[in-house]
């Protein structure tokens, strides 16, 4: 089976979680270890859609890196960078800009969550910020992208812009149509609080979400105040869906232990919820925990996150110079 190019990448947000963790990160290093052509991005130019402190923002990048590392991304088998150290991430995103659509534009869902009522106010750069993550999948020739269901159409758009310009140049090679790797077994996990909201930053209630910094005494103690119902614990998949902080519950149980959801309600079948949670709180602290520590150590060196990011940012550079000098060359210039 010829090995897969894969590019993907996560936003500086600071403080990363177990939403994070699973539906992205867990599914990078998979990824790797097949031994796969990998491409992990810190995507800092996404991240100033929004306004930002330009300390915190340069701490975050560094945390983001150490992240990946601490995850098990190795910088040794993978290429780790950020994004705003190679300027051919710019350059093809404003070429791009000239190929796609104002229509597809507008259809993009999530503009219209992030900038929510107020949409005069938000920036031009949160509307077109897709059309840069489309340049950073095909400055790579990336074949593969790993997305979670919110991000399809991103992923989308992508595919329009290169199919578009590999017709409208007359290059039906230049571009290759990048496909979705979707997590299909898992790919969300929601609030502790609310089991119909994600986990996010975001929230005020640091009890919603498990930080990949927690220690293990906080990670327990959320997991015990995390929401549930009065009812027995359920011994039917079908039961979940109406069930929405149980089935968040169980989903990350068998997230970071593929057990599969039928077999676990099998084996805490007639047991009580405390119970559950007590070898819930058992899986994170072993999985997080490891990460948590690794994270902390890291940041204590930001020396070694720096030359990791620059190593990195040396290979991109390499590897996208010569498709943004093609590219430039197809308009003209």
């Amino acid at each position: 089976m010829a090995l897969k190019k894969i590019f993907s990448g996560v936003q500086p947000t600071g403080n990363l979680h177990l939403g994070n963790y699973v539906g992205a990160i867990k599914n990078f290093v998979e990824l790797q270890n097949e031994n796969n052509e990998c491409i992990f991005c810190v995507v800092d130019l996404h991240a100033i859609t929004v306004k930002q402190d330009p300390k915190d923002l340069k701490k975050n990048i560094r945390e983001t890196a150490a992240t990946f590392i601490a995850c098990g991304i190795d910088p040794n088998k993978s290429i780790i960078f950020n994004q705003s150290s190679v300027p051919a991430h710019s350059e093809a995103s404003w070429l791009l800009s000239c190929i796609a659509r104002i229509g597809w534009l507008s259809r993009m869902t999530q503009f219209k969550e992030k900038a929510g009522k107020d949409k005069e106010k938000a920036s031009v750069g949160l509307y077109v910020y897709p059309i840069l993550m489309a340049a950073d999948i095909l400055l790579y020739d990336a074949t593969h992208v790993p997305v979670g269901e919110d991000q399809k159409q991103h992923l989308e758009l992508a595919r329009d812009i290169s199919k578009k310009f590999n017709n409208d140049f007359n290059a039906p090679n230049f571009f290759k149509i990048p496909e979705p790797l979707i997590h299909k077994r898992f790919a969300r996990v929601m609030s502790l609080k609310d089991g119909e909201k994600k986990m996010s930053k975001s929230e005020i209630s640091d009890l919603s979400r498990i930080n990949l910094t927690d220690d293990a005494e906080s990670i327990i103690n959320k997991i015990k105040k995390a929401k549930t119902d009065i009812d027995p614990f359920p011994n039917d998949v079908s039961n979940l869906n109406t069930r929405p902080e149980i089935k968040n519950l169980i989903s990350i149980y068998s997230s970071l232990t593929d057990i599969k959801i039928d077999v676990l309600l099998n084996q805490f079948n007639g047991k009580n919820f405390s119970f559950f949670k007590e070898k819930l709180s058992d899986v994170v602290v072993e999985k997080i925990s490891p990460i948590s520590k690794e994270i902390k150590r890291l940041k204590k060196d930001p020396g070694y996150i720096d030359q990791v990011l620059s190593k990195g940012s040396k290979k991109a550079n390499e590897l996208s110079s010569k498709k943004i000098r093609d590219l430039k060359e197809k308009f003209g210039f």
